[in-house]
């Protein structure tokens, strides 16, 4: 059973990667869940099980890049490009710092997947406008990728990875937040850190800034733009508000959505006077999550169901014993190895039933090891494409726009950039739990 299950897993992963006969990521999860069903790995029973644990979290994702897009149209992202590129004053390293900042803001706020594949191509096209060279964007283009990883973490809403975990676990927003804002801080500042002793040399000091337009060019919804920052404010709000009620997070983060695209659709005009094709951007929501959720967690089942899962769980067990630091760090470098390997969406629900089978733990150890479970998959993505869906993508995006970065050349940055920031990250973590602990 042991090797079918993982057998399952790896055709699933292969379809869910190569896509054949243009299937999507959904429909190749599926697929891979079909075969599970059928040759008996998981069971009809599973089914309910599995959906109760994904689907407040791939609702919210699907309503979180909803809203992504949408701002988009209105050229939101656009705007603050601008300005941060009027921020630089010319200066190469100031907007080179910048631009990291601003990376880490649009993760923290539209999830990874919104920073790295809305943000990333703006960027590059405002670095060739400003007569960049392909040495220097590419510093830009790396740094825009690896920041929306690193610092996915301050929110539940930040990374599909953490809404999954939160969701399982039954973490509320404000007790997930007053965990990982600060270990986010000190993710942000080792991911400064390291990108800059990276790239720092291939940075111009200096730019011209004559040919750069006003940001407020940017804006093709007016209405929607004004209505952005409300709106955001009141979300976040609205998460902290509803924590102690324990609210699905999609009834948040969808009445969001609803109301910003009755704004961009004018509904109170029938549609007289939009300017945002609103069923474009509904086709273009990432639906295939939904079927890709349910379908891949389904298979992963599969491995708890074939005994895979306890045995992480006896891998987890003594680094439990050896108290809150050794455990953030062992559950966390586990993490980020097998999201490298074998993508970071079926590793976390890996490790959350890992943590889960692995016994009766004392509950700060417990805490440091769920928390770690996420920074690991969170940033161990950073070592491979492999490591995360939103990585594929966004090597496709760039490649249509003419930027192509092979796997080699990606993996050679990965691999030498991540350590130091997954290490800090965690020992931050285990550190902040442990005070917390003893407060």
């Amino acid at each position: 059973m042991t090797i079918l299950a993982l057998s399952v897993f790896a055709l699933t992963l292969l379809l869910v990667i190569i896509r054949p006969w243009g299937l999507g990521i959904g429909w190749g999860a599926m697929a891979g869940a079909a075969i599970a069903l059928a040759v008996g790995v998981i069971h009809w029973s599973n089914l309910a099980t599995v959906w109760g644990i994904v689907w407040d979290a791939t609702l919210t994702f699907v309503a979180l890049i909803l809203i992504s897009l949408l701002l988009d149209e209105a050229g939101f992202f656009h705007w603050a490009a601008l300005h941060v590129a009027h921020w630089g004053g010319g200066n190469g390293y100031r907007l080179f710092l910048l631009v990291i900042l601003l990376g880490a803001g649009v993760s923290a706020l539209f999830a990874n997947d919104g920073a790295a594949l809305i943000l990333t191509p703006i960027v590059l096209a405002m670095l060739f406008a400003l007569g960049y060279s392909p040495a220097a964007a590419f510093a830009f283009v790396m740094a825009t990728g690896f920041v929306a990883d690193t610092t996915s973490l301050p929110f539940v809403t930040s990374n599909l990875v953490n809404i999954v975990s939160a969701g399982y676990f039954r973490l509320s927003f404000d007790h997930y937040a007053g965990i990982m804002v600060p270990v986010d801080l000190v993710a942000l500042l080792a991911t400064l850190g390291v990108l800059w002793l990276y790239f720092g040399r291939k940075v111009p000091p200096r730019y011209g800034q004559e040919t750069l337009p006003a940001p407020r060019t940017a804006i093709r919804d007016p209405l929607v733009f004004r209505w952005s920052f409300p709106i955001l404010a009141l979300l976040l709000f609205a998460y902290f508000a509803t924590a102690p009620w324990h609210l699905p997070i999609f009834a948040v983060t969808g009445s969001g959505a609803l109301l910003l695209l009755a704004i961009a659709g004018r509904w109170w005009q029938l549609g007289r006077g939009a300017t945002i094709r609103c069923r474009k951007v509904l086709r273009e929501a990432p639906w295939q999550i939904v079927w890709f959720s349910l379908g891949m967690y389904l298979v992963v089942f599969g491995l708890r169901n074939a005994g895979l899962t306890a045995l992480l769980a006896k891998l987890l067990a003594p680094l439990a014993r050896q108290g809150i630091l050794v455990a953030s760090v062992g559950t966390g470098l586990l993490s980020a190895a097998l999201s490298a390997v074998m993508n970071n969406m079926p590793t976390v629900l890996i490790g959350a039933l890992g943590i889960h089978q692995a016994g009766p733990l004392p509950p700060t150890v417990k805490t440091a090891m769920v928390y770690a479970n996420v920074v690991g998959c969170d940033l161990g993505p950073k070592f491979t494409p492999l490591g995360s869906l939103a990585t594929l993508l966004w090597l496709h995006v760039l490649a249509r726009k003419g930027e192509t970065i092979t796997w080699r050349t990606y993996m050679r940055v990965g691999l030498v950039i991540t350590p130091p920031v997954l290490l800090a990250t965690l020992l931050a973590l285990g550190l902040w739990i442990r005070w917390l602990g003893a407060g």
